[in-house]
Order: structure tokens, then C-alpha cells, then sequence
């Protein structure tokens, strides 16, 4: 491991208890305002860094421009980390069905649902892992769907040579302005590409201030119509689109946070010891310096830190000046 090649990350979002600063969550930070300008920067944003589940909303803009036509609510699905309630299960079969599928055609991994309710839910009435519980199945039914549009293999469509991969990776890469040549594998099967955080808030304020009926714009307004397809119930992603009329936001494992606001700026940011706990705190100063309302933000940010059940400090994002 060269620790040369570590990312210049910076602090974001500090936890305090009493009168003490107890943990500090270091990353970088990226936002963008409605002309594609950068305004706010920290650590350093032009790093090289998985993307993880924000790239979904991606995937789903290169699936319609493939032809895919699905209902908003399963699209806002294809572009989901969902929870893995009966209802993001019965819609991702749904989108199966409707292709003529099974869900025995996913190639995700099997895992629980992802929200703690629905994953203690689902263990109480005797369910172990499966492919539609986890909490990409929304995406690989949409994919595999994409598939039979196209008259491509169903049995390959993880593969790096696939028809569905190799458009995906051009669409990404047009999107963000950004070669896509560094690649992995995704905790659910598909390739997860390495990309600056810069590139990614270009590429979502590219989705919300797209033309109407362009399948950047679909895939926006599919997912701002139905936000709990895209997290679920209690999700903070949800809640935040719900809480901000016309926010698109995408999550992504270890510490992915995007943020597109109405006008086009957008925010990409990634927490570097991976933490989930510290993404929306961190993304709140970066969307305050771009004019969001702070009403709304608030219960994102300066959230409880609890003793005895008691506040007794906050877990906050750092000011942005």
C-alpha cells in the first residue's frame, strides 16, 4: 500500500460530548454552483474515489436511453438503495415479471433487507437472504429487463463486455466528463467505477436541470416523485427530498453522499473512514453556502448526541467558510 497515494482528506463533521470534541470524520467535499463553477471544496475532491450506489441514478439514465420504459415509481427503484419492504420487493418482481422474468434471473448477491424494520420484520416471519431483499434487486431487475429489450444476454449482464456494462460505462462517462478507467466490482455484482467527486456533482446537476423528457430528466423527476422507492421509511435520503421540494439525493456505501438542488449546483462528498453517520451533517454547511433554505435542513445537521438518554452534545457539519 502506498500512503502516498492516500486522498488529502480534511475534516467535515465533529461530534462533541460535554465540552469536548470526541471524533472527528474526516473526507472531501465538492459544490458546484448552477453554472458547473466550484465554490466550495474540502480535502480534496478531484481524488479518484468509488462511487458506490450514487452511480444508480446513472445506470438508470443509460437503461431509458437504451429503451427501457418503466412507471416513475419503478424507475425511482432501478436507481435505488431500497430497504427491502414488501412493497420495493413486489415492485422489483414486478419489473421482472413484466419482462418475462424471475427472480431466479438476478445475478445480485442474497443478503437481508437493508432498513433495520424491515430486516427485523423479515427474520420474524422466518426469512433468511435472498436476491430481491437486497437492496439493489431494484436495479438488477431493471437491468436484466434492459436486456430483453435489446435482445442481449440475461445470463451475462454483469460481465465487463456486456452490451448493458460497456453503454453504461459511456453514459457514466459522459455525464461526469470523466475517462472511466479505474473499475471494480460492487458489493451487489455490477462494475463500481472510481471517479472524482467533482465529476459526480456535475453529473447530478446534469440529471435535475436536464430537458423535460430527456431520460436524465426521467430518471430526476422519477426519483424526486418517489422518494421512498429510493430509501424507504426513517431513510434520511428520503426524508431530505421530501423536506426539500425538487433535492435529488443518492446515497452510496462508504460514506457517499450527492446532492443536486433545484437550480443545478450540486453537492458530492465522501466521508473517509467510511462512516454513514456523519453524511448528511457534513452535506448541510456545503448546501447552506449555496443558498438552500436552512429550515429544512436543520434535522440533518447539530443532530443529538445522547448520555444517560440525554442530549449532551451534537454530532454537526463543519461551517463551510
Amino acid at each position: 500500500m502506498n500512503l502516498a497515494n492516500f486522498p488529502a482528506h480534511a475534516p467535515l463533521a465533529v461530534q462533541t460530548r460535554g465540552q469536548l470534541v470526541e471524533s472527528v470524520h474526516y473526507g472531501s467535499l465538492a459544490a458546484l454552483d448552477p453554472h458547473g463553477t466550484t465554490v466550495l471544496t474540502r480535502g480534496e475532491p478531484g481524488a479518484r474515489i468509488y462511487q458506490r450506489s450514487a452511480l444508480k441514478p446513472l445506470f438508470a439514465v443509460a437503461m431509458v436511453r437504451a429503451g427501457l420504459e418503466l412507471p416513475a415509481g419503478q424507475l425511482a427503484l432501478a436507481a435505488a438503495s431500497h430497504s427491502g419492504s414488501a412493497d420495493h420487493q413486489d415492485l422489483a418482481a414486478k419489473i421482472l415479471a413484466e419482462a418475462g422474468l424471475e427472480p431466479a434471473a438476478l445475478r445480485n448477491s442474497t443478503d437481508l433487507p437493508y432498513g433495520t424494520a424491515e430486516r427485523h420484520a423479515w427474520i420474524h416471519a422466518g426469512n433468511g437472504p435472498t436476491q430481491l431483499a437486497q437492496n439493489c434487486s431494484g436495479k438488477h431487475a431493471a437491468m436484466l429487463a434492459t436486456c430483453v429489450l435489446n435482445g442481449w444476454d440475461t445470463e451475462t449482464y454483469l460481465h465487463h463486455d456486456h452490451p448493458l456494462p460497456t453503454l453504461i460505462r459511456a453514459v457514466v462517462a459522459e455525464l461526469t466528463g470523466e475517462d472511466v478507467t479505474i473499475t471494480s466490482t460492487d458489493g451487489c455484482g455490477t462494475e463500481v467505477f472510481a471517479l472524482s467527486l467533482t465529476g459526480m456533482a456535475r453529473a447530478f446537476a446534469r440529471l435535475v436541470t436536464a430537458a423535460g423528457g430527456t431520460a436524465e430528466r426521467r430518471v430526476a423527476d422519477a426519483m424526486r416523485a418517489h422518494p421512498l422507492m429510493v430509501a424507504g421509511t426513517g431513510r434520511d435520503v428520503t426524508a431530505l427530498m421530501e423536506a426539500v421540494p425538487g433535492l435529488l439525493a443518492k446515497d452510496g456505501f462508504e460514506g457517499i453522499q450527492l446532492i443536486a438542488l433545484p437550480d443545478g449546483s450540486a453537492v458530492a462528498l465522501k466521508i473517509a473512514d467510511g462512516s454513514d453517520r456523519a453524511r448528511m451533517p457534513a452535506a448541510v454547511p456545503a448546501l447552506l453556502a449555496l443558498g438552500a433554505a436552512p429550515g429544512p435542513l436543520e434535522p440533518f445537521n447539530n443532530l443529538p448526541v445522547l448520555g444517560g438518554g440525554h442530549p449532551v452534545g451534537t454530532l454537526s457539519g463543519l461551517p463551510s467558510s
